[in-house]
């Protein structure tokens, strides 16, 4: 496993101190994945945006990158901090700050390239590693842009890893197979950014141990930090 995937699972998993132990079981009748709204998105460093003035369009700007310093410039004010904020944040922020300049600062935020959304895809594809989010994206969809299934992944086990919270993860199991053969295409639930896709070989009996498994053997846990299981 490659120094920048370690790093990407370290980042999501010891952020997170425990991992949740009760996910549907495997031979559950009728488990159905359900997509988990996303939290309002928060602006990072080199995500591009178009900001629209409705009463002076002369103002408008395309492609505004966040700068490694977190702000963004713009014309008539100062250097405004955009990281962190919400689309909508920055509105009202940019609103207030264009409101001693014009007289209707109607404006609108849209973020037209996210930098910091991915999801990490491993197991029985073709290319493991990681994939950027340029837009909603499902669990069909991580696969094929992780190079499609091999002959031997298990479609009807696919294991989604998510932060949830501050402090714990989560797993949840979707049955591409129902996906694939068109039976039940809400199996192919939207992923999160910083998810992980894992494709298995063979069947998972307990998906508990195998979370914990595959967290302890992946991800190398330094000195002083403490790594507990919740329930």
């Amino acid at each position: 496993m490659s120094t920048i995937v370690k790093m990407f699972i370290t980042i999501l998993l010891l952020s997170a101190c425990s991992v949740v132990r009760n996910p549907t079981p495997l031979d559950y009748p009728g488990v159905q994945a359900v997509a988990v709204p996303a939290e309002d998105y928060h602006l990072q460093i080199g995500d591009q945006l178009d900001i629209k003035f409705f009463y002076h369009p002369e103002l408008n700007e395309t492609l505004v990158t966040v700068r490694p310093d977190g702000r963004i410039s713009l014309q008539l004010v100062q250097e405004l901090k955009a990281v962190g904020l919400t689309p909508q944040q920055l509105t009202e922020k940019l609103t207030k700050a264009y409101s001693a300049e014009l007289e209707k600062p109607s404006i609108a935020v849209i973020v037209r390239a996210f930098n910091a959304q991915r999801v990490f895809v491993d197991g029985e594809v073709n290319k493991a590693g990681l994939v950027a989010m340029l837009g909603p994206m499902t669990v069909l969809q991580s696969i094929s842009q992780g190079g499609g299934l091999k002959d031997t992944a298990r479609v009807d086990e696919v294991i989604v890893i998510r932060r949830v919270g501050e402090n714990k993860v989560t797993s949840m199991v979707v049955n591409l197979k129902l996906v694939l053969d068109g039976t039940d295409i809400r199996q192919d639930i939207l992923l999160q950014p910083n998810d992980i896709v894992y494709v298995p070989k063979s069947t998972i009996a307990d998906v508990n141990v195998w979370v914990d498994q595959y967290i302890r053997k992946n991800v190398p846990v330094p000195f002083g930090v403490s790594y507990g299981i919740g329930f």
